[in-house]
């Protein structure tokens, strides 16, 4: 055995549309106790003004971010969905840093810019819109780029690039943000979530990835789907894959459903337009 030390927080799912003072003092137990665990590793103390530092690099980081994101309603978009997707890594993982909200605060610079002068940095005609829910098959970015492509889809909304933009001042305030996790929250509250993404950013249609990495969030998109279809009125199409496994994803059956997304989307268009 490594003798490498594994530390777990769980993080309880939510059934209702607010936050219980009961769940945020479970969590922070948790982490309380992750810190000494931590402290005893490291061999040094919790640095509270640090803490403080961090946050607010992390809330100034965030809220660039949200505001890049937000740029996607734009018609047309300034940019590929896909183009969150490669930025995320910066935003999971060094959001605490005042060098990344610098990159974020440029990047929606450029993005205003490009909405202004009627430019984008999509690689074709923008021709439908779509929703791209769950988390992307991240081996796999370049096959599920290139049928959207062929086929003139564009995300313009994205469920994940989002959640990462929570904000919060203090211990339990962060306890809070982890209980509003997309995978946290209950079926209600993540359908106002989703559809109120897809009004505000004027999506033709849903492609869910049926994520095997990830159950708790894939669990309820069947109910999702249709619930998306009966209030919103698009089509969906779904495919298996995976977050980080490729042999799960399958290329023949994705392009196979993005082509019957297509479909369903010319074919609402026409029954609107007849």
């Amino acid at each position: 055995m490594h003798n490498i030390p594994l530390i777990m927080i769980d993080v309880p799912y939510n059934n209702t549309t607010h936050v219980d003072d009961s769940a945020v003092a479970y969590i922070r137990a948790q982490f309380d106790d992750a810190i000494k665990q931590l402290e005893k590793i490291a061999g040094k103390k919790f640095d509270e003004k640090r803490f403080e530092e961090v946050c607010a690099n992390a809330n100034r980081t965030a809220k660039a971010w949200l505001k890049v994101c937000d740029y996607c309603r734009y018609e047309p978009s300034p940019m590929s969905g896909f183009d969150l997707f490669n930025h995320m890594a910066d935003v999971v993982t060094a959001r605490g840093k005042k060098e990344t909200a610098e990159a974020f605060e440029l990047l929606a610079t450029e993005l205003e810019k490009n909405v202004k002068e009627g430019k984008s940095t999509l690689p074709f005609p923008e021709k439908y819109r779509i929703m791209f829910e769950g988390i992307p098959c991240w081996p796999e970015l370049r096959a599920l780029f290139k049928p959207l492509k062929a086929n003139g889809l564009n995300v313009t909304a994205v469920v994940y690039a989002p959640a990462f933009g929570f904000v919060y001042n203090n211990m339990d305030e962060m306890m809070r943000a982890y209980c509003k996790a997309p995978n946290s929250v209950c079926l209600e509250q993540g359908v106002d979530w989703r559809e109120g993404l897809c009004r505000e950013n004027k999506v033709d249609g849903v492609l869910v990835h049926y994520n095997r990495s990830c159950k708790p969030w894939s669990g309820y998109m069947p109910e999702m789907q249709r619930r998306f279809t009966e209030d919103l009125g698009v089509p969906c199409a779904a495919f298996d894959g995976d977050q980080a496994d490729p042999r799960n994803f399958n290329v023949a059956q994705y392009e196979t459903r993005v082509q019957g997304l297509v479909e369903a989307m010319e074919a609402n268009k026409a029954a609107k337009e007849g």
